[in-house]
């Protein structure tokens, strides 16, 4: 697909949202992107482009998701990862599906209290900044997992665009440079990120100039070679200890040696006849997006229409509950009981309906657990292959660019995960999420996470594949997108373009995107007793695909494209490409 349609959607979205009179940014949306083999949808479109060449030598949808992973490791630094950690959600063209958690670890020497002064407060970015605030990343361990138990090609075939991109470079954009632009005080806090992400000048790079990666070209070279020890049992990790050890951090050689990849059952759930298929713990994703359907389910929403009061009333008020459970109740399944089956039971959404008031705003303190004291820097990619295989990939460092270091020698910038803890119960991470006892730090702990990876059958077949960044907020971003499908009958690229709501229990706010709502309808809100903060910022990068036509309408009638993607608008550099 050219790069002047990348361009029209970000100007797409800026006209949207200045002249949208009632903030459907839908509207103005460009058609999704066609397909009849096979879609790519990621955030960068060097990274997309990789990912449909794979599928074209006649690689499956776990050759393209491991290409892409690895491609976005170097065009995509703010976001795509080996130094970090995710999940991978495969449904295959038989229908089964499994889920990999190859998210961070907290290091072996990791203690509950870590982040806290001698009074018992958290050292303001302690959890952020620098090598304490590092989680064992696990990216290259489950590229390789998936590549080696679902995958068809060799490991060397599908490094080759990376280690293409990070030796020869490549040009960036003005989205590419818009991340370095905006994040370059605090590379410059590091002396080996500098030397990568910033000129010699100290400037960050612009539109149009070429990055290299040398250092990190050899660490893809490495693990090309010889695989995840190249990363675990190597010089790499060598490194990043050695760095880590001379710069406050905890991270030891057995943290590297001992990781291990989990492989999971996904959660499931249906929603008006359709099967949703996400992330389990250690994500919140998936339990929380199905326990929110469940309370929607029972709520004419298409009658009520998209963006009105009583719509945006019953989904806030699904939020409420559905994230008090999350950030009390849930954790990492090797540490904590997780109630899932209860909160994906249709009889206890039925009890949570039963206690919203159709005509005023619940009260967020009035739901506090006893004893209760994520950004767009994550990415998302979807992608479905020739026969049907589906994957949603969700990965992170955590904060823009991670924790800002880079161990001399790798190229590989490091997570800030370990924020996505709980550093004291009551007390708001990044995202500004309060949780409990449930997420507290223990070693070799997954923190809890809201990346949601999710695909969506129909009849037995796929029928949507999404998932969003977005801290927090990624839950409701994936939900929108939807619900924004079935129940309000948009196209694809509509679904995800479309402005987003927030709510998360704590604070007690519906956060709105700019125009996101009518005044008419911000009013009614206001009366029935919500405290709405109207962003001035959009959130999200949500990339997705609908199979069988561009919405609803056009399936039932037939004749639409086998496969439709769409990138949101608000990511600058991505694309969906189909084949």
């Amino acid at each position: 697909m050219p790069l002047t349609r990348r361009t029209l959607i970000g100007v797409t979205l800026s006209l949207a949202i200045a002249l949208a009179p009632s903030g459907a940014l839908h509207a103005a949306s460009p058609q999704p992107a066609k397909g009849e083999h096979g879609m790519v949808v990621t955030a960068q479109h060097l990274a997309s482009e990789a990912g449909v060449e794979v599928l074209k030598k006649g690689g499956n949808a776990v050759d393209a998701a491991v290409a892409v992973g690895y491609a976005l490791a170097v065009v995509y630094p703010n976001a795509g990862n080996i130094g970090g950690g995710g999940f991978m959600t495969i449904r295959f063209k038989d229908g089964k599906s499994t889920f990999l958690d190859f998210r961070e670890r907290a290091p072996l020497a990791a203690t509950k209290i870590m982040y806290l002064d001698k009074d018992g407060n958290p050292v303001k970015g302690a959890s952020l900044d620098g090598y304490l605030a590092v989680g064992v990343p696990g990216s290259v361990a489950g590229f390789e997992m998936a590549r080696e138990k679902y995958g068809t090609l060799p490991r060397q075939d599908l490094m080759a665009p990376a280690i293409a991109y990070a030796k020869d470079g490549f040009i960036l954009d003005q989205g590419d440079a818009a991340s370095f632009a905006s994040n370059a005080a605090r590379l410059a806090k590091d002396p080996a990120a500098a030397a990568i992400f910033l000129k010699p000048d100290g400037k960050p790079y612009g539109a149009g100039e070429r990055l290299l990666q040398p250092d990190l070209a050899a660490s893809l070279a490495a693990i090309s070679e010889k695989g995840a020890d190249a990363f675990y049992k190597g010089a790499i990790a060598g490194a990043i200890v050695k760095a880590s050890g001379a710069r406050g951090g905890i991270l030891a050689k057995a943290d590297f040696e001992q990781y291990k990849v989990r492989e999971l059952q996904p959660v499931s759930c249906t929603y008006r006849g359709y099967e949703i298929t996400s992330s389990p713990p250690p994500s919140s994703g998936g339990v929380i997006i199905c326990e929110i359907l469940n309370v929607l389910e029972g709520y004419p929403r298409s009658y009520l229409g998209a963006g009105s009061a009583e719509t945006v009333h019953v989904m806030v008020e699904a939020m409420r509950y559905a994230y008090v459970d999350r950030n009390s109740a849930l954790g990492d399944p090797d540490f904590v009981d997780n109630p899932v089956s209860k909160l994906l039971d249709k009889d206890y959404a039925k009890e949570i309906r039963d206690k919203i008031d159709p005509f005023r705003a619940g009260v967020s303190q009035d739901l506090m657990p006893k004893g209760f004291g994520e950004s767009k820097e994550t990415t998302h990619y979807s992608i479905i292959d020739d026969d049907g295989n589906a994957v949603a990939v969700t990965y992170t460092l955590n904060g823009s660019f991670g924790a800002g270091v880079v161990a001399d020698g790798t190229g590989i910038l490091l997570n800030n995960e370990m924020d996505d803890f709980t550093q004291k119960p009551g007390v708001p991470n990044l995202y500004g999420l309060v949780q409990g006892e449930a997420n507290a730090i223990q070693p070799k702990k997954t923190p809890l996470s809201s990346m949601s990876p999710t695909i969506v059958a129909r009849d037995g077949k796929p029928f949507m594949v999404i998932g969003s960044p977005g801290g927090s907020r990624i839950i409701t971003i994936t939900l929108e997108a939807i619900v924004n499908v079935i129940d309000h009958g948009m196209n694809i690229q509509e679904a995800i373009d479309a402005s987003r709501i927030h709510h998360q229990w704590l604070p007690d706010t519906i956060y709105v995107e700019p125009f996101g709502l009518s005044p008419d309808t911000e009013k009614l809100l206001a009366g029935m007793g919500y405290h709405l903060d109207l962003a001035d910022s959009t959130w999200g990068q949500a990339a997705g695909i609908l199979v069988g036509g561009k919405s609803l309408a056009e399936i039932e009638k037939g004749g639409g494209s086998r496969y439709n993607g769409a990138i949101d608008s608000r990511a600058a550099s991505g694309e969906a490409i189909g084949y």
